[in-house]
């Protein structure tokens, strides 16, 4: 099963083929790689007069963009009520990942039927889409991320998205944050992780997926309060399916009732056809 970001204004993905997707931001249109479009582009991608700027991979790694057109160095894209704040970025990135709109809306909505105060963990949380979704849903929201731009860029989102309150940001270490909140017997009713398949913390700590993630899972399993509303893990990891997501949830969170739900995660594209952007599993007790 496949779940789309399907309520998109700002965003589109106008055309995909040959390794990269033709997106619209707003009014500013970017072609850029993306390791899942391994078929054949209907047309000349890189012809195509709507682009702005171009993000072309170097055969020695990384790569750099080309700009076609003057753009803003910043722009502001809408989702709902929420607010992001666009830039090109080195590595192909833009500073939000639109596909993510599908956990956003589905975290918003259980926060929002709750009908109590949910404290929720956002880690490896990035420029803070989660959080500014969630905290607009009314929770309460710590922010973790190793990367203190990251952080920084993520306070910009929620004050432009009008929050003022409800968002605690820290720049650590995922795992040496989650072992220090179990130490000081802080627990959470939510819990929201969006893993990179490698990673280093700010003090070197080195991480990576397919060995860190089913310890991290478990230990975050310690945090949990009493009454747990969800735990959602995505992943961006080619090889992890939605069933391994589903397993790492059903084995670290056993004895603890709700259901599980598994699934892919994508875009929906002006060709027709779905865009796959990872996986997501989530475990959910409303009782």
């Amino acid at each position: 099963m496949i779940r789309l970001a399907e309520h998109w204004k700002d965003y589109a993905v106008l055309a995909t083929g040959g390794g990269y997707k033709l997106e619209r931001w707003g009014e500013t249109v970017l072609l850029r790689p993306d390791p899942q479009v391994i078929w054949d582009a209907g047309y000349d991608l890189f012809s195509d007069p709507r682009i702005d700027a171009v993000y072309r991979r170097s055969e020695k790694g990384g790569g750099a963009w080309e700009y076609r057109r003057k753009i803003p160095e910043t722009w502001n894209i809408s989702y709902r009520d929420c607010v992001f704040s666009v830039k090109p970025m080195g590595f192909k990135h833009t500073g939000l990942f639109p596909e993510q709109a599908v956990n956003w809306d589905r975290t918003a909505e259980l926060v929002r039927k709750a009908g109590r105060k949910i404290k929720v963990l956002n880690l490896f949380a990035y420029t803070g889409g989660a959080s500014v979704a969630l905290a607009k849903a009314g929770a309460e929201v710590t922010h973790v991320d190793a990367a203190k731009g990251m952080v920084e860029r993520a306070g910009e989102n929620a004050r432009l998205s009008g929050i003022t309150s409800g968002i605690r940001y820290i720049v650590d270490d995922c795992v040496k944050f989650v072992q220090r909140e179990l130490r000081r017997g802080n627990r959470y009713d939510a819990i929201v992780m969006d893993p990179p398949s490698y990673g280093r913390g700010p003090g070197g700590e080195m991480w990576k997926i397919e060995t860190g993630l089913f310890p991290f899972v478990k230990l975050c399993s310690g945090l949990l309060s009493d009454r747990p509303l969800f735990v959602l893990i995505n992943s961006y990891t080619t090889g992890l399916q939605p069933a391994v997501l589903s397993n790492l949830l059903t084995l670290s969170l056993a004895g603890l009732g709700g259901r599980i739900e598994a699934y892919e995660v994508g875009l929906p594209t002006e060709e027709g056809i779905p865009l796959p952007c990872g996986a997501g599993g989530i475990y959910v007790n409303e009782s």
